[in-house]
């Protein structure tokens, strides 16, 4: 349940209750952060009552003795606060009167707060073009001529519960920026996909992340909006919060299997460094066609995490809520595509996925086909040597057996 009591923390007015919630209640699938075996995952947008509507996602992983909270929103820029909590009555409170006010410290919480394990926060900051047309290093830094960024906090959004789809465990947060002055977006958007997951599994459109209950899915699309260059290339600026001084790592992970994501060995992880640990994963890959698949593939290049001032930063409300204003803020940057190959100037169009959690971050096991190769593979020299034992043993038999005539 979320909302607040106005006598116990003094705050302003709260908004009015009861609260309307748009949920799904499903039984998940074990996974093993604290030991959890099973948790109920429930999707709630949670309404302000204001006029244009301000979006707030809540997906709530409850299990015996915990709970995931991932609470997304556009106000501001796109973010999402991961908060992990060591009891299964641990609940969600908002103040809109002070999350919309020019200082939100507190208008946020999860209660208790003594049962908070492990929180941090994911911000979508900038959208980035780049003109790569006489660029022929794929690595170049920039990958181009820099255009002028799109700044996500100052987009509109659509209205989140039109996108709820119980269905799928899915909404979609859709937007295009507020000016426009040179119709970029008259004909496009960008939108910013959120999937729960009710059990362990795969979805059918590439990369195919694996994915848990206790993992939340996002897919960034660019769709429609026209380029600036003959040959554009597009980025995004991610902004997290650091654990103490330092950034997250980030590891990258190869493997021999490429059955799920054709031709990409790689898997990248940023990691929170608490316990229990915060992760995100993604394939080192997007694509410029709706339906992903090797034709369409483009490289994903990610820059390495570093120290950014909060005040350089597009502040998000929800994580100044929860968090206070005294943080250590870092970034990185991802680029999506190269100069030569296909890229976003094929159909207009551009996805990129990653996975969200709390926890021990999935492990790809080597698939059937990949076991069956190696199985092939290892055993056909054993069966040439059984082969050849067995020739030497029978030849050797019938020699014996020869009577001599004389």
């Amino acid at each position: 349940m979320c909302g607040c009591e106005e006598p116990r923390w003094g705050w302003g007015h709260c908004a009015p209750s009861p609260m309307l919630l748009l949920s799904v209640l499903l039984s998940a699938a074990p996974f093993g952060l604290l030991g959890e075996e099973t948790r109920q995952v429930s999707l709630e947008v949670i309404p302000d009552w204001l006029d244009p509507p301000q979006n707030l996602l809540h997906v709530r992983a409850v299990g015996t003795n915990s709970t995931l909270h991932y609470v997304w929103s556009s106000l501001g820029p796109p973010a999402v606060l991961l908060v992990a909590t060591n009891t299964p009555y641990s609940t969600l409170s908002v103040n809109w009167s002070r999350l919309l006010s020019p200082k939100p410290d507190g208008g946020l919480m999860v209660l208790p707060k003594d049962s908070i394990q492990f929180s941090s926060a994911l911000v979508f900051t900038r959208l980035f073009e780049f003109d790569s047309t006489n660029t022929s290093d794929a690595a170049a830094k920039p990958p181009g001529k820099p255009y002028p960024p799109y700044s996500l906090a100052k987009f509109s959004w659509n209205n989140i519960s039109d996108s709820l789809d119980p269905a799928t465990m899915s909404a979609t947060f859709q937007g295009r920026p507020i000016h426009d002055p040179t119709k970029a977006f008259a004909n496009g958007s960008l939108s910013f996909r959120v999937q729960a997951f009710s059990r362990s599994g795969r979805p059918a459109q590439p990369p195919r992340l694996l994915h848990t209950a206790d993992t939340c899915q996002l897919e960034v699309a660019l769709v429609g909006a026209s380029p600036q260059g003959n040959r554009s290339l597009f980025g995004l600026e991610v902004a997290t919060l650091g654990q103490g001084p330092d950034c997250p790592s980030v590891q990258e992970q190869h493997s021999i299997d490429d059955e799920y994501t054709p031709a990409v060995f790689q898997l990248h992880q940023l990691l929170w460094g608490s316990v229990p640990t915060g992760f995100v994963q993604w394939r080192p890959v997007a694509f410029s066609q709706k339906q992903g698949s090797r034709e369409s593939a483009l490289p994903c290049q990610a820059s390495p995490l570093y120290p950014a001032l909060a005040y350089l930063l597009p502040q998000s409300p929800i994580v100044r809520a929860f968090f206070g204003s005294q943080n250590n803020f870092c970034a990185f940057n991802l680029t999506f595509g190269a100069s030569t190959g296909p890229g976003y100037w094929d159909q207009h169009y551009l996805s990129w996925s990653m996975l969200l959690g709390v926890g021990t971050p999935p492990v790809d096991a080597l698939s059937p086909l990949v076991l069956g190769i190696m199985a092939v593979a290892l055993g056909a020299p054993g069966l040439m040597l059984l082969a050849g034992g067995l020739f030497l043993l029978l030849g050797h038999k019938r020699y014996s057996e020869y009577q001599r005539i004389n």
